[in-house]
This record gives C-alpha cells, sequence and structure tokens, in this order.
C-alpha cells in the first residue's frame, strides 16, 4: 500500500498561501525551529519519527522548458512531511489533542484551514491536502519509535555491563548478570508486521 512501509507510515501534504502570508510564516518557522517548544511538542509524542514543515516559493517551483507550459502561480505552498506509526486517524488526532496550539500558529497562514480543532474538518482538510508517497524506504520498517528507543537503552545497558564484567568474581557477575536483566527485560520486545487499522 503507498504511504506504508512495515510499521511505519509517509505523510506529505501541500497546502496554498498567499504570497504575503508565506513571507511571515517563514520567518515564524525560523523562530520556531530554533525553539524547543514545537520540536518538544513532536518528541512527546512517541510515534513520530520525523515531521518538517517548509515553504516553498511559487517561483522556485520546477520549469523544464520544452513544452511544458509556463505557469503563472498565484499561491506559495507550505509542504508537511512526516513519517509515524500507527495509522493516520491516530496520527491526526494525536495532533489535534496534543500540539494542537503549534499546528494552528503554522497552518492558519494556508488557504482553508478549519483549524486542528475539532478533529473532523482538520481531518478533511489533511486528507484534502495530502498526496500518495510513491517511494517510501526505510531501515526497519517493522520496527517502531519506541522499538529503536528501546534498542538504544539496552545497548547502553549492556555495555556497561561488559565493561565492569572482566573484574568480576563468577558469583558478584551472576549478580550482575541478573540486575542487568532485570533492567532491561522491559526494553526486550519483538519486532514484526503492524496490526491491521484504518
Amino acid at each position: 500500500m503507498t504511504n506504508i512501509n512495515g510499521k511505519t507510515y509517509a505523510l506529505a501534504a501541500i497546502a496554498p498561501m498567499r504570497p504575503w502570508k508565506a513571507r511571515i510564516l517563514q520567518l515564524l518557522l525560523g523562530i520556531t525551529q530554533r525553539s524547543m517548544a514545537l520540536q518538544k511538542g513532536l518528541s512527546d509524542l512517541s510515534m513520530v519519527h520525523f515531521a518538517r514543515f517548509a515553504v516553498v516559493s511559487r517561483s522556485s517551483l520546477a520549469f523544464f522548458g520544452g513544452n511544458q507550459p509556463k505557469e503563472n502561480l498565484h499561491y506559495h505552498y507550505l509542504l508537511f512531511f512526516s513519517n509515524f506509526n500507527g495509522t493516520w486517524n491516530q496520527y491526526i488526532d494525536s495532533f489535534s489533542t496534543a500540539i494542537s496550539g503549534d499546528l494552528n500558529g503554522i497552518a492558519v497562514w494556508t488557504e482553508k484551514f478549519p483549524g486542528s480543532v475539532p478533529v473532523t474538518p482538520f481531518k478533511r482538510w489533511i486528507a484534502a491536502a495530502q498526496f500518495d508517497t510513491d517511494y517510501y524506504y526505510s531501515a526497519y520498517p517493522h520496527a517502531t519509535v519506541n522499538d529503536v528507543r528501546a534498542a538504544h537503552r539496552v545497548e547502553a545497558a549492556l555495555n556497561a555491563f561488559a565493561a565492569n564484567a572482566a573484574e568480576l568474581t563468577p558469583e558478584e557477575f551472576g549478580r550482575a548478570y541478573l540486575k542487568f536483566l532485570v533492567r532491561i527485560q522491559g526494553d526486550l520486545g519483538t519486532t514484526g508486521p503492524p496490526p491491521v487499522g484504518d
């Protein structure tokens, strides 16, 4: 299925915006992307691999000449790209509830943005702006963000255990090994195909 690779979904959406609004939003995004508020909001959503907003000027769109007609575009565009775990509905719901204020501060500059709350008009707006991802690569398609974070915790704990293991007596090693297992047992999950969802 397009947009999906294993447990990961790729969302790409484009929304038109008037040129004067685009200039303001570019300034705001420059400030926002340097601040931690929006980044923290996104990182708190444990399903998000990646998310990015970008303003594309109407004059920067490709023109190849030849038989391609020259376009006189009236709008600039806001692009939004994200990779996440879970279903489309879960993701949009979490955006609407967890970071609606930050999202509204960005998307309000686009045309016909209904606001992120209530969620039904917001979902209709996203669905209209979304386009299919034709090619999507994921290095670990059967791992979620939480799986990857857990693997990092296991690796760090194993490295710490291994650094001290050579100096331990067999009895000390046994006790340290049991402590190590207890410490990481919550991070020893399994990966695999995603559950069926909407």
